[in-house]
């Protein structure tokens, strides 16, 4: 029974025949039912919730109707009577007892603790007409876990005799026990003992020496109670709840400016403090007469320094987080040039081809004619959006120097830093092997970026339990990889990576432990892998044998009911089972109602719970910490297993739900005003990533910035590149020359968000643009004013209005945003934390330094509950996610859309190239993979085409440049339409004997060259502003024309299907996994996987080959050779087969293993084909082999 008097917490029992009870009320003589938590957007309402639990062990929930049917057959007494003998299932309802002189609430700090312990230790579920469950869970996994942060973290049971409650532990994990005989007992036993027993303790009848549990718990590092920045309590002397809390920081920071633009409000100063008037008009202070408040807890940028002065007198000079590195004139000029002059060459060129006919071959020359057209207005689509690009540098040091740096508005030097959730997902353990997700998470975990800043959300949507366990075992391997890293400044932070590295390890290394310590580390982590690698037959080996023993008592049971009579054999659902002997909500093994891939609940596990705000240092071999951590900050961030609920009959929305589901859970739980996603595949490589990205976000004008992309980069590619899998040019040119304009793309991963912007709120100072020259001459968007007085502070910068200019209302948002009042209060406070310091008169919509120094509150169930809340699969019903807010649905490339949304609103973006790698993944590099990757975008274009996000349709905030970059993204697929026929002219130019002109003449090839060469020119100096090399832009070109002629096709025809006949494309998940060659690096390279795809490319091959044979020989038997007109085909049939030369090489597959006999045979049917073609079509009267030779 639960006795918080007022906590609302939810508890259940793992007991499978007892359900825990509580009573509450505002007098003895009713008790007042209270909803589950969650079950509408954190409101109590009039109403019980009710489940009942199989005998599988399943809990079932009731309507009303369903429940009034099973009260009735239960024959419930009136007076509260049993229920029938014959049944074994119990109702589970929650009330609670009131507040009496015998039962006073705990201390709120000591009972948060106590909540919070409860929570990271409990497994929720729940979902659409469903019970919100905690399921308590004595382990995870099954191996030991020893981090105190970490569920099901080991933890010593109450002594006391009929209770089953956890003994209060502090941040080490150590047990706190009140009495020196160190007999164990939790914070709620104490209670009672202090208030009913006369302090005495139950194990040793002693009184106890400290009667309070706050003397008992410690605060700081010291073991003494650590002052925090309290807030005034609300009116009325009631305790603030979490999310008034919150709201408060935001109400109370008020600056002493005008604004928050940081100018100087004088006749304030003056008012408020006992300044006056100095020589000069200076702002003087009274001798000793200082104000060291800083302002009021650092409002207004800490009015007020060291000596009661303002900053103007005191402060440093003002230094950027960022630089724009302009590309250097000797370089970008030439290249503007250049463009110029191909594209005046280019038109004069097209004149010339559409006034000079041949008459002799006009479908040729009209085919021929058109495709050079299109190619001509493609390259321009591709080509104006390069004419600006930049390049960015950060300044990591003034970083720290402004947010981790003590002053007057931040005494103690905490970080100031905003938070930062970062989303992991993953849909398929198969195709994206948990060992390289948990390395992911590993190398998270470790980046070097504030402990109590820092959360991470793994999106499971596949709801797996070998994910589950996967993600359990990382989070335990991580209390000594996270330290080992601090302690020694490892990079990369992958453990995978970094054992895997071919340079010296010790290099720089001048700890004289390093070589130990590591030697212990690898030999953990090898134990930690082959753990991993075991997960899926010890989950089998453990549902086999749990599924045994319930069907022994299955048939036991129906024996003893059954007596004499025949027996049939029982059939039990064959269910996956946890480590603590549980069912598992998700997908099971052997898929069963409510537990296959698209049917199941909703599931959440804090697999971390929040760390402490304050550094927790190591010590010396530690239990569970064999290395030496001394001064070595153990604590580790929040990390959270997240699986949305699916039912049937819902449009989940692969990619793009799951990550809006995460947004929801998110802001609910941490809500950090920042937002980095990532693949399951892609690992921080770079530590400090995340404060480059921040270092954009936070700096001047920040608060315009949606999003920060970093580029993709990738690991496990072969040396050669065969099929462009860095894919450099569009990373490191087009992207680039981007940045210039509005910013680059949103490419899927490695992005950092502002969460408002994601939220589909407009930029604070929005533009227009209107007209071609509006990159130059941009016009101001006349924006109102006047703002209502009413209009609170913190929601005075949300507006979310595309085409008008009215300004948004907090009650308009729950049909915007559903309806969880945790979510919609989340969305001001988010958007305060995310302004950048107003430490600059520059400075536009910043907060005052020192406001984010606030601890933030533990986590409870009722958060956690109402998270579950949020990622059911009703949450999204009538609300604007997917349409307006949030990740875009309607589009295979949702990344691409989404960005486009914020681009279209107003919103900036940044590109940010580090000097090292921020992150770095691994990509598919078989041929077929790889094309269906393109395919997967090309498809995702198309539809992008022919939806409302077409740049044709963008408003007018959006640069006309950058409108022509997204109308290029839309319309590249359509070109492979007019590649292939452009790849068939010069057979059907040889197999005819005519050409696209009438005659080589030397205009033709005058244009011909200048255009070559003009393209040669661009890309060395491409080559030169963007630092890809030559090789790499080769390689881009034969890829393109090999997914052109591929991929780009298929995509055209899917996306015409879906517009036209409305039917859906089929995603396929790009496989992560390797190839079970485990010799060679690169076997996944020479794997042939035939797929339809590689019709057109090969096709196009065996023609020009034919051609080419067939045209030499036409023209060698011939009595009047046209050697111009063959030499014109075959030169443009080899810059065809130099193209797909890496297709061929990946439809032979691995060196030495493609017969001889193969090449033989192929030379053999070319020949034959030829002499058949001469013989079916003999040139008339030829007298001698060749002829003379014609060349103008």
């Amino acid at each position: 029974m639960d006795n918080n008097g007022g906590g609302g917490v939810l508890r259940h029992s793992n007991s499978s025949r007892l359900s825990r009870m509580s009573f509450s009320g505002e007098d003895g003589r009713g008790a007042q039912a209270r909803a589950a938590p969650g079950a509408g957007g954190g409101a109590d309402r009039p109403m019980v919730t009710f489940a009942r639990r199989t005998h599988s062990g399943r809990y079932v929930s009731y309507s009303r109707d369903d429940l009034d049917s099973e009260l009735a057959n239960s024959e419930l007494a009136g007076g509260g009577g049993g229920f029938s003998p014959d049944r074994e299932e119990f109702l589970s309802y929650h009330v609670h007892i009131p507040v009496t002189p015998d039962n006073q609430p705990m201390d709120p700090a000591i009972s948060a603790r106590v909540e919070e312990q409860y929570v990271s230790n409990s497994l929720f579920t729940g979902g659409f007409n469903s019970v919100t469950r905690a399921h308590l869970m004595d382990k995870v996994i099954d191996s030991e876990a020893s981090h105190p942060q970490m569920a099901g973290s080991k933890g010593s049971s109450c002594a006391v005799n009929g209770c089953d409650g956890k003994v209060m532990s502090d941040e080490r994990g150590q047990d706190i026990l009140p009495c020196e005989c160190d007999f164990k007992i939790c914070a709620e036993c104490f209670g009672d003992a202090v208030k009913n027993a006369g302090a005495l303790c139950p194990g040793c009848k002693e009184p106890y020496k400290a009667t309070e549990m706050e003397d008992l718990v410690g605060g700081g590092a010291d073991g003494g109670a650590r002052p925090t920045l309290s807030l005034p309590p609300p009116p009325g002397g009631a305790p603030a709840s979490r999310m008034e809390r919150r709201l408060s920081i935001v109400r109370s920071q008020k600056a002493m400016t005008r604004s928050q633009t940081g100018d100087w409000d004088h006749n304030r100063w003056l008012f408020e403090t006992k300044g006056t008037y100095g020589y000069g008009n200076a702002i003087w202070p009274k001798e000793n007469d200082a104000d060291n408040g800083g302002g009021g807890g650092g409002g207004g940028g800490g009015h007020g320094g060291p000596d009661g002065q303002p900053p103007e007198f005191t402060s440093k000079p003002w230094r950027p987080l960022t630089r724009k590195l302009k590309i250097p004139a000797g370089i970008l000029s030439p290249y503007r040039l250049l463009v110029l002059i191909r594209l005046a060459v280019l038109g004069l060129f097209l004149t010339w081809r559409i006034k000079h006919k041949n008459e002799d071959a006009m479908w040729l020359w009209g085919m021929s004619v058109v495709c050079e057209l299109w190619f001509g207005f493609s390259w321009i689509l591709d080509q104006l959006p390069k004419l600006c690009p930049v390049n960015r540098a950060t300044d990591l040091a003034v970083l720290k120097d402004k947010f981790e740096t003590p002053t007057p508005s931040n005494p103690n030097g905490r970080s100031d830093l905003p938070g930062l959730d970062i989303y992991v997902s993953t849909a398929d353990p198969e195709k994206e092997p948990p060992l390289t997700t948990a390395n992911t998470i590993l190398s998270i975990l470790a980046a070097d970026y504030p402990v109590e800043k820092l959360s991470c959300y793994v999106s499971d949507d596949g709801g797996a339990l070998l994910t589950f366990e996967a993600m359990a075992e990382a989070a335990s391997f991580a209390n000594m990889w996270v330290p080992f890293c601090r302690k020694h400044g490892i990079e990369p932070r992958n453990p995978e990576s970094y054992f895997s590295l071919k340079r010296d390890p010790y290099k720089n290394k001048v700890r004289s432990d390093f070589v130990k310590d590591r030697r212990r580390i690898k030999r953990e982590y090898d134990e930690f892998k082959v753990r991993i690698n075991g997960l899926p037959d010890s989950i089998r080996r453990r549902s086999d044998a749990y599924h045994a023993r319930e069907e022994i008592k299955a048939m036991k049971r129906q024996r003893e009911a059954a007596l004499d009579d025949a027996v049939e054999t029982v059939k039990i659902a064959k269910a996956t089972w946890m480590a603590d002997g549980t069912h598992w909500p998700g997908t099971w093994i052997q898929p069963s109602a409510e537990h296959t891939r698209g049917d199941h609940a909703g599931i959440i596990q804090v697999m971390l719970k929040p760390p402490s705000d304050d550094p927790l240092y190591g010590g010396d071999g530690e239990e569970g910490r064999p290395l030496d951590f001394t001064d070595i900050d153990i604590r580790l961030p929040m990390l959270v297993y997240v699986s949305r609920e699916k039912r049937p009959g819902y449009d989940h929305n692969k990619k793009a739900g799951a990550m809006n589901a995460l947004v929801r859970s998110s802001a609910v739980m941490s809500n950090g005003p920042f937002i980095l996603n990532l693949d399951c595949d892609h690992y921080v490589y770079n530590s400090q990533a995340f404060r480059e990205g921040m270092c954009f976000m936070m700096d001047r004008g920040g608060d315009r910035i949606a999003y920060v992309q970093f580029p993709q980069r990738f690991e496990g590619i072969d040396p050669s590149d065969r099929y462009a899998n860095h894919n450099t040019v569009f990373f490191d040119v087009n992207m680039r020359a981007l940045d210039g304009l509005m910013g680059p793309v949103y490419v899927g991963t490695g992005c950092l968000f502002r969460r408002v912007a994601l939220y589909g709120f407009d930029p604070p100072r929005s533009t227009e643009h209107g007209g071609c020259c509006s990159c130059c001459f941009p016009k101001k968007r006349k924006i109102k004013s006047t703002v209502s007085s009413g209009t609170s502070e913190e929601t005075r910068a949300l507006r979310m209005a595309d085409f008008d200019d009215e300004e948004m209302n907090m009650s308009t948002f729950p049909k915007r945003f559903g309806n969880s009042n945790f979510l919609i209060n989340s969305i001001p406070i988010a958007e305060f934390q995310g302004r950048p310091l107003a430490d600059h008169p520059g400075v536009k919509n910043g907060r005052p330094p020192g406001a984010l120094t606030v601890p933030r509150d533990l986590l409870d169930a009722s958060t956690v509950a109402e998270a579950i809340s949020v990622i059911s699969c009703w949450y999204e019903d009538k609300t604007e996610w997917g349409q307006r807010v949030g990740w875009i649905y309607g589009s295979v490339t949702e990344d691409v859309v989404t960005g486009y949304r914020m681009h279209n609103r107003g919103w900036k973006s940044v590109y940010c190239v580090t000097k090292r790698d921020a992150f770095r993944g691994t990509a598919p590099i078989n041929l077929t993979d790889r094309l269906h990757q393109v395919l997967r975008w090309a498809t995702g274009s198309v539809e992008i085409f022919f939806s409302r996000n077409n740049a044709l349709l963008a408003s007018r905030r959006m640069k006309c440049l950058q409108r022509i970059a997204y109308l290029n993204v839309g319309i590249y697929p359509f070109t492979s339409i007019f590649l292939i026929v452009y790849c068939f002219l010069p057979a059907l130019s040889l197999f005819s004997g005519q050409f696209i002109v009438k005659e080589l003449d030397v205009t033709f090839l005058t244009y011909l060259l200048v255009i070559t060469l003009t393209l040669c020119m661009l890309a060395v100096l491409e080559i030169k502003w963007s630092g890809i090399n030559l090789e790499e832009w080769w390689r881009n070109e034969q890829f393109w024309l090999i997914g052109g002629t591929s991929a780009h096709l298929a995509a055209v025809l899917q996306g015409l299907l879906k517009v036209i006949a409305g039917i859906e494309i089929s995603f396929t998940l790009t496989s992560k996994s390797g190839a079970d060659d485990e010799n060679d690096e690169f076997a996944d390279l020479y794997i042939v996987k035939w797929t339809s795809l590689m019709i057109p490319p090969i096709v196009i091959m065996m023609v020009n080959l034919i051609a080419i044979a067939v045209g030499f020989s036409r023209t060698i038997y011939s009595e009047i050779p046209q050697w111009s007109k063959l030499l014109g085909g075959v030169f443009f049939s080899f810059w065809v087969l130099a193209h797909l030369y890496p297709f061929a090489k990946g439809l032979m597959g691995r060196r030495g293993r493609t017969p001889t006999i193969v090449f033989v045979w192929s030379g053999l049917l070319a020949i034959t084909i030829s002499l058949l073609w001469v013989a079916i079509n003999p040139p008339s009267q030829n007298s001698q082999i060749g002829g003379s030779f014609q060349f103008p």
